[in-house]
């Protein structure tokens, strides 16, 4: 059974009902994935196993497609779809925009991450948080040697990352557990960055503390770790 995070001390006023104002009509939709004209899609809901799938159909359909527009992204149901995703995204070359209105929590600021080009407008909210298997078991509760950590801390190295960021930012993302929530800016990721300049963000853009959110009301952030099995510390 899934389970989902919520938290309540959301540090920026943000308008809900914003994003679902500000899309426009879609050409064709895909699952989550709607394609906006011939150069966008738009990532609107929670990834789940069947989105690779779905996004390999749309660029079949829309090969002209470089923009990946992340409006609200919970997160995913399962990371091994989560990551082949973001791995289809950085192979196109894609570029990858969060809107000033627009959200990308959890697995949601992989895919972001994945974009070879990444835009976000002040006012973009990102969020982390660890993982949960199946069996109720989080990032904490194994070893640091256990091979499972390797999937993340290599998937980052892919996504550009150094070996050494790879891991400060996955040891970030564990840094709250899987009940609670760190928000971040586009500014606090950048830190991760083999380049800086990889990032665009706009003059205006200013560096704010991470907060962190005791769990209660308010957006959803989803995570389900790849099945993989390992032994506990």
């Amino acid at each position: 059974e899934d389970e989902w995070l919520e938290g309540d001390s959301y540090p920026f006023a943000i308008d809900l009902d914003l994003p679902r104002r500000e899309m426009g009509v879609a050409v064709a939709q895909y699952g989550v994935f709607r394609v906006l004209d011939s150069n966008t899609v738009e990532l609107n809901g929670i990834v789940g196993s069947s989105a690779p799938r779905e996004f390999a159909a749309l660029l079949r359909t829309f090969p002209g497609v470089t923009t990946l527009k992340i409006t609200d992204c919970a997160g995913t149901d399962d990371d091994e779809a989560n990551f082949a995703l973001a791995r289809m995204i950085r192979s196109r070359g894609m570029t990858t925009y969060v809107p000033s209105y627009g959200s990308a929590r959890s697995g949601g600021v992989e895919l972001f991450l994945a974009g070879a080009r990444r835009r976000a407008d002040v006012g973009a909210q990102f969020a982390v948080h660890s993982w949960r298997d199946d069996d109720g078991y989080e990032a904490g509760d194994f070893a640091l040697s256990d091979p499972v950590h390797q999937d993340y801390i290599r998937f980052y190295r892919d996504m550009g990352m150094s070996d050494a960021n790879a891991r400060a930012f996955y040891q970030l993302t564990n840094s709250v557990g899987f009940d609670d929530v760190l928000w971040l800016t586009k500014a606090d990721l950048a830190r991760f960055e083999a380049s800086a300049a990889s990032l665009a963000c706009s003059s205006s853009c200013v560096r704010v503390t991470m907060v962190r959110s005791a769990s209660s009301r308010a957006l959803t952030c989803v995570r389900r770790r790849l099945a993989r099995a390992s032994s506990r510390s």
